[in-house]
């Protein structure tokens, strides 16, 4: 086989179809083989889905290690300073303010708030109170409203008597088992 053959074969593989051309000719054997295609692999396109595409999709796109800013380094501590000896003389302290509320007596049934919200005397504004003292309430009797978190709760007697004192001014925000009302049982 002489060179300008292999030539004329190479020429022919090249511009035809064919992917592998193997001759073999007074004992000599010669296999042209096309090169394939080089098949380039790349991650696949990550698209940006700022509010999430589902479990396993990147909130963000991906950043370079370098975008990041670098921390400055952060400083040695001070030295600990030895505490200062103690004093040996007496201690001030602060006694809170009596408040404005009486204790409800020993006789009297008191109310407690069953919830957090906000005291209402009447069912609404300009409307007469459901209670006031001096009233006789019967049990399952409305007493007030307190409102938590847009809903009206009706805080009913438990008890039938007198109201003696009503603890709560209106519209005041109240506490979980604040005491609201002071009842004398009949």
């Amino acid at each position: 086989m002489d060179l300008a053959r292999i030539r004329d074969l190479l020429k022919l593989v090249a511009e035809s179809g064919v992917a592998e051309l193997e001759l073999e000719e007074d004992g000599v054997k010669l296999v042209v083989r096309k090169n394939a295609p080089t098949v380039m692999m790349q991650p696949p396109h990550q698209v940006f889905t700022p509010y999430g595409a589902g479990y396993g999709a990147p909130m963000y796109p991906p950043m370079p290690p370098t975008a990041f800013p670098q921390a400055a380094p952060v400083p040695a501590p001070a030295p600990a300073v030895p505490p200062a000896p103690v004093n040996a003389a007496p201690v001030a302290t602060i006694e809170e303010p009596e408040t404005e509320e009486e204790p409800a007596s020993d006789d009297g049934v008191v109310v407690h708030a069953p919830i957090v919200g906000t005291f209402y005397e009447a069912s609404a504004p300009g409307a007469d109170p459901f209670v006031k003292v001096g009233d006789t309430v019967a049990v399952g009797d409305v007493l007030c409203i307190i409102e938590a978190m847009k809903l009206m709760n009706e805080i009913e007697s438990e008890v039938a008597g007198a109201v003696r004192k009503v603890l709560v001014k209106n519209a005041e925000p109240v506490e979980y088992d604040q005491e609201l009302f002071v009842i004398d049982p009949a």
